[in-house]
């Protein structure tokens, strides 16, 4: 592979994994203008379902060959490997809605590990030296940066869970994705993948929000702390959710997808741990999170551990 290949590549899953970590903080400015989970998380995934068809019509005609169609297992199997998107979508964004946009992304990355964990109990082997140790150096890291050790930080418990359901969520997405209609261009395959995610985050507006709007306002569920003035606003689509769905949904996708055959999974999946100070950054910047020297030497300490997993057994290149 040529030199500016590689460069191309590295370029692109950065690029992709920095705008991915910008989500949170628009989410936790969203919930601040008084929309809900349900409405971000329905708006975005409903923009983003209406580019990929644009996108994916555009290919079609513009192909110089007829392009692949699904077969009848795999359209359902990528359905159902979707809902895991919309899963990882929404409990990301209801655990910001309970605490700090830089200790979501923390627990989010706890997919590292879990993915560990999955792989080898499918594989039925146990894990090699090197991901025992990376698995270590998280956890210890993640403490750090959650500040856990402080006894005067409050975490909320319900943010927690939510964070930690959506890093196991996430994982189901990597090892989903990575092996299911893999023959497919891109655009088809994530028009299917976001099928399964919009079925999710739609049916979670339906119950959490339309119904009890409807049936008893008093005790709506929306965004689990405040009544909503209306059954679901429609500004969100052109307020947040067109970025959303721009920045979250359609160009990480496309980046990733373009980025990773040039890097190899070893090298584009330590360019995309870049999601995790990106995302910190933002949330500083924009929403004034106090972060502490504990949290990013944490931070290192989680982003070490994932340079380490994806190093080959030399130590001195990247698996590829």
């Amino acid at each position: 592979m040529r030199q500016s290949d590689l460069w191309k590549g590295v370029f692109l899953v950065a690029i992709g994994a920095s705008i991915y970590g910008m989500l949170a903080t628009f989410v936790k400015l969203a919930y601040k203008d008084g929309f809900t989970t349900a409405e971000v998380t329905s708006s975005q995934f409903i923009i983003g379902i209406l580019g990929m068809l644009i996108l994916n019509t555009i290919q079609t005609f513009t192909s110089k060959k007829e392009l692949p169609k699904p077969e009848k297992k795999d359209l359902i199997r990528l359905i159902l490997a979707g809902t895991s998107l919309g899963f990882t979508s929404l409990f990301y964004y209801l655990s910001v809605l309970y605490i700090n946009v830089s200790i979501g992304i923390v627990l989010l990355m706890q997919s590292v590990w879990i993915g560990v964990v999955v792989e080898s109990i499918l594989s039925k082997t146990f894990p090699s030296t090197r991901k025992i140790i990376s698995t270590v150096l998280i956890l210890i890291g993640t403490i750090l940066a959650t500040n856990a050790l402080n006894s005067g930080i409050h975490l909320d418990v319900r943010g927690i869970f939510w964070g930690m359901m959506a890093a196991c969520s996430f994982s189901t997405t990597m090892f989903t994705a990575n092996r299911i209609g893999n023959y497919l261009p891109v655009f088809r395959k994530s028009i299917l993948m976001l099928s399964g995610g919009l079925i999710v985050v739609l049916l979670y507006a339906l119950f959490s929000q339309i119904i009890p709007y409807y049936t008893n306002p008093s005790e709506s569920l929306s965004n689990l702390n405040e009544l909503p003035k209306e059954v679901f606003n429609v500004s969100i689509f052109w307020k947040y959710g067109l970025f959303l769905a721009v920045f979250g949904t359609i160009l990480p996708p496309i980046l990733f997808n373009l980025g990773f055959p040039k890097v190899g999974l070893g090298l584009g999946s330590i360019l995309s741990s870049l999601e995790l100070p990106v995302s910190v950054l933002f949330a500083f910047i924009l929403l004034g999170e106090k972060v502490i020297l504990i949290q990013w030497i944490g931070i290192a300490m989680i982003l070490s551990a994932i340079v380490l997993m994806n190093l080959n057994a030399k130590g001195n290149s990247v698996s590829h």
